[in-house]
């Protein structure tokens, strides 16, 4: 896969709807991938649409819009009539005409809303001259560009260079005509450097793989530390506004940006002011529809967050005219990664994005009539995150019970433990120790007094 590169691309989105695919939710990942193709700094200056009953097996789309293409690239072809995509609409909209001018260059990518074989992709930039990036190109670009650990990073390329694998012979062939060709019977210096390169990617990936056993394993020992302590994690579509929640719960300063995967690493911050006893947010990784399926199992040491935490703060946009597909695509997430047992609490954020007051009121009332369980707030306004933050640790005060715990006065080492995973209702002294009377989950009361 060939990488973007970091000066700005002027693109055109093409896109095939299938009779599978409605009329809004073929417009939703349009839309999608446009908002991908800026998080990524290119310029979207055309859209090309077509109906057709799948896509063409050898370029994607059909004869007419691949001669639009070519004109949009600055090739002489002419538009046509397309023969055989049943004489259903097909559109050409410019969205920068008449603007910037922009237009009148030529494009010099192709981004395709589709995961497109390896042969389509070459076809397409034979005929345009430009390069082709499908749906999951995008993505993995946007995910190497906004990877920051060293655990994410060794994630992102295992799948770069797995998507990579079956692509070489292509990219072979359009740099190089003879590049494939060798003696009859036998392998030219091609094919050699073929095979070579799949070694090489064969090797680094498992070099890459022994790399996150080794990390796996510290995320599992630091998980281990907190598995006693009451966990939140912040789950939803990317974008949906969980790192802008993350810092409001926590005062935490993450990385917070209106782009599409801001957030690759999970960050684990206590509830400010803390909670006792203390409650634990995380911030993971956001999904999309269309996720590669590399990607998810990629992530899922990330996503273990998800499945090792007491609750999932599932984050939606309500502000977002497609907020239920992006619902349904985190349920199914969730679900693929086996959390789907996981109690959840349902939370439509950036109300105050959905119009003026009269329209956020009617809003917020349609919300609360549909899911009554839900809370429908906007993570900057301090009134709804002080409720949410009220509403989490009644949550987990719900398991807690009343006990006693007598810590010697040579241990008194655990009294920073005991406060910070139990709420303190008083202490008093005898002879041997303090006596703590403290409230807090079972299964930690347990552990102290056993320490």
């Amino acid at each position: 896969m060939s990488e973007v590169t970091p000066e700005r691309l002027r693109a055109a989105l093409v896109a095939v709807q299938t009779p599978d695919v409605d009329d809004a939710a073929f417009a939703a990942s349009v839309a999608e991938l446009g908002r991908l193709a800026r998080t990524l700094g290119v310029d979207v200056v055309a859209v090309v649409t077509q109906r057709r009953a799948t896509l063409h097996p050898g370029s994607v789309v059909g004869s007419g819009k691949l001669a639009e293409l070519q004109v949009l690239a600055g090739l002489t072809a002419e538009a046509g009539e397309d023969a055989d995509d049943g004489g259903a609409a097909a559109a050409v909209e410019d969205e920068t005409a008449g603007s910037d001018g922009l237009t009148d260059a030529p494009i010099t990518a192709i981004l395709v809303d589709h995961e497109i074989t390896p042969s389509q992709a070459r076809n397409l930039e034979k005929a345009t001259g430009v390069e082709v990036l499908d749906r999951t190109a995008v993505i993995l670009e946007i995910f190497r560009r906004h990877a920051r650990s060293r655990a994410a990073k060794a994630q992102v390329e295992i799948v770069r260079l797995n998507y990579l694998v079956p692509r070489l012979r292509e990219q072979g062939r359009l740099k190089s005509g003879d590049r494939q060709r060798g003696g009859i019977g036998g392998k030219g210096a091609g094919e050699s450097n073929l095979e070579l390169d799949r070694r090489k990617i064969r090797d680094r990936i498992a070099e890459l793989t022994r790399e996150l056993e080794g990390l796996a394993e510290e995320q599992r020992t630091q998980r281990a530390r907190r598995r006693e302590m009451n966990r939140v994690a912040l789950v939803g579509y990317t974008n949906a506004g969980k790192s802008t929640l993350m810092r409001a719960l926590t005062g935490s300063a993450v990385y917070v940006a209106d782009k599409l995967f801001a957030t690759l690493d999970t960050t684990v911050r206590p509830l400010v002011p803390e909670a006792k006893p203390r409650v634990l947010v995380s911030d993971t990784v956001g999904f999309i529809d269309k996720l590669p399926h590399g990607l998810v199992a990629s992530f899922k040491s990330t996503l273990d967050e998800a499945l090792e935490a007491g609750l999932l703060a599932q984050v939606v946009d309500a502000s977002d005219p497609n907020f239920e597909r992006q619902l349904e695509v985190t349920n199914e997430v969730l679900a693929e990664i086996g959390a789907a047992h996981v109690p959840r609490l349902l939370i439509f954020n950036k109300i105050d994005r959905v119009g003026d007051a009269a329209t956020e009121a009617q809003a917020t009332a349609e919300l609360a009539l549909r899911w009554p369980e839900a809370v429908v707030m906007s993570a900057r306004n301090p009134e709804d995150v002080a409720d949410l933050r009220a509403r989490l640790i009644a949550f987990f005060a719900r398991d807690l019970i009343e006990g006693e715990v007598h810590v010697a006065y040579d241990r008194q080492q655990l009294r920073g433990e005991i406060y910070a995973g139990c709420e303190v209702l008083g202490e008093r002294y005898d002879d041997t120790g303090v006596i703590f009377q403290v409230r807090a989950h079972p299964a930690v009361l347990e552990r102290l007094r056993a320490a």
